[in-house]
């Protein structure tokens, strides 16, 4: 009997009692290789001693100072370092308690700043198809995951949906990747022309598509084709590093390896590593300035905004990453495990695509290798592969619908930044098993 009212309600789940390093272990001692961090959140492991140290040492101090009363110094020490290494403009940071909360903060100040700048028609919002920013009304609003928005289609907003950047299925023959980018980036331009350049207010979109497309990347010049038409007609560009930032790419910001620089960027998950909730956004100079110089303040705030403890844990976190060399150890590990993964997979009838950058993995399962056929959505393949690998001992994250909402099948993996060539070894192992007895 449980007094936890759980996602799933008929199939119960293993107790997590115990962490080591890369390892989840339940109430029976199945130990669990945690090859996708959660959803991308664990990115060192479960048990570093310096996060827990930290978090030990606040506790100690204060754990809690309400941000609309106090500052504190290990909140200015987080935003200092985050605005240290971001793209050059990003000068203020909000941290929250997550990834939605974060990226509804984004879509507040986007309405707030042309509010100070004096254009209050700009409200809408465009995203991109199959794109997933969270399960809170607004950002899912944004999101165009067809599951998880259905049973609350009647309360969202009018956002809308441009084509996703997914060269496996959607680049043409006769195109190259540079043209195929053109072309679908070129939607945006169509898109904002035709709701009314004066009422736009921001374009939303994840670099590197994460849990609802696997990690589909953006093609060369595709981002800087964004900014360049966000540019034209004065929409502001957010960038949802939610999942794909905080170095799951080898870059601390995923947008850096292309070189562009949005007006918002919003960040989560490997922000704290999973040891507290906190989420966050950097903002541009310009926005900032633009609230200086009319209101004098941030129209948003949560009681958790800012929370201590969490930011103590986020900066103990980011300084590991940089104490311990741990974003050319992605870069490392990645060239490995995508070797690995094309050794064991690359020629496998049913992974039709493998994709993705530094520790942030997409394989898309396919019924029909050389026709890209997916499977019937109605076997759920991603769920079975799930339960397949867990029974195996490794934590994966596979979801459905990435084709049209409904059909097609990836398999995420987004391993910790310090996982051992060993355990990159187990874990391409225990995938292998598990799509054996999945998909043959």
């Amino acid at each position: 009997m449980t007094h936890v009212l759980h996602r799933d309600l008929r199939n119960p789940l293993p107790m997590a009692v115990k962490a080591e390093g890369p390892y989840v272990i339940d109430s029976t001692g199945m130990r669990y290789l945690d090859a996708s961090g959660g959803p991308a959140v664990s990115c060192l492991g479960h048990t570093h001693p310096k996060v827990i140290e930290a978090i030990r040492h606040q506790a100690g101090e204060i754990a809690f100072a309400y941000s609309a009363f106090f500052a504190h110094p290990v909140v200015e020490s987080l935003a200092d370092k985050l605005v240290a290494k971001a793209p050059a403009g990003l000068s203020r940071a909000f941290f929250v308690s997550g990834g939605s909360e974060a990226i509804e903060a984004a879509m507040k100040l986007a309405r707030q700043y042309f509010l100070e700048i004096g254009q209050p028609s700009r409200r809408l919002f465009i995203a991109r198809e199959r794109s997933y920013h969270g399960n809170t009304l607004g950002a899912l609003s944004l999101g165009h995951d067809v599951s998880r928005r259905q049973t609350y289609e009647p309360l969202l907003l009018p956002v809308t949906h441009i084509s996703p950047c997914y060269e496996y299925r959607e680049r043409r023959a006769d195109e190259t990747a540079e043209t195929y980018g053109i072309r679908i980036a070129d939607e945006l331009e169509a898109a904002i022309l035709r709701q009314g350049p004066e009422n736009v207010a921001a374009f939303f979109a994840e670099p590197i598509a994460g849990s609802s497309l696997g990690c589909a990347e953006p093609v060369p010049g595709y981002l800087a084709r964004l900014r360049a038409i966000c540019d034209r007609y004065g929409v502001l560009l957010v960038f949802d590093e939610v999942m794909c930032g905080m170095g799951r790419t080898g870059h601390l910001y995923a947008c850096a390896e292309d070189g562009v620089t949005p007006d918002i960027l919003t960040m989560a998950k490997g922000l704290g590593a999973g040891y507290q909730p906190i989420g966050a956004f950097l903002a541009h100079d310009k926005i900032v300035s633009a609230l200086e110089g009319g209101s004098g303040q941030l129209k948003h705030g949560h009681t958790y905004a800012g929370h201590t403890l969490a930011c103590a844990a986020a900066l103990a976190v980011q300084e590991a990453i940089e104490e311990e060399n741990l974003l050319d150890r992605v870069k490392d590990l990645s060239v490995k495990l995508r070797a690995r993964l094309d050794d064991s997979f690359g020629q496998h009838p049913h992974i039709g695509d493998i994709r993705g950058r530094g520790l942030f993995i997409g394989l898309e399962m396919v019924a029909d290798r050389d026709t890209k056929q997916a499977f019937d959505p109605s076997e759920k393949k991603w769920l079975k592969l799930r339960q397949a690998a867990m029974q195996e001992g490794l934590i994966c994250y596979p979801a459905g619908g990435c084709i049209d909402g409904k059909s097609g099948d990836h398999i995420l993996l987004a391993p910790p930044f310090n996982l051992t060539d060993g355990q990159l070894d187990e874990a391409v192992e225990k995938l292998g098993k598990a799509l054996k007895s999945t998909v043959g």
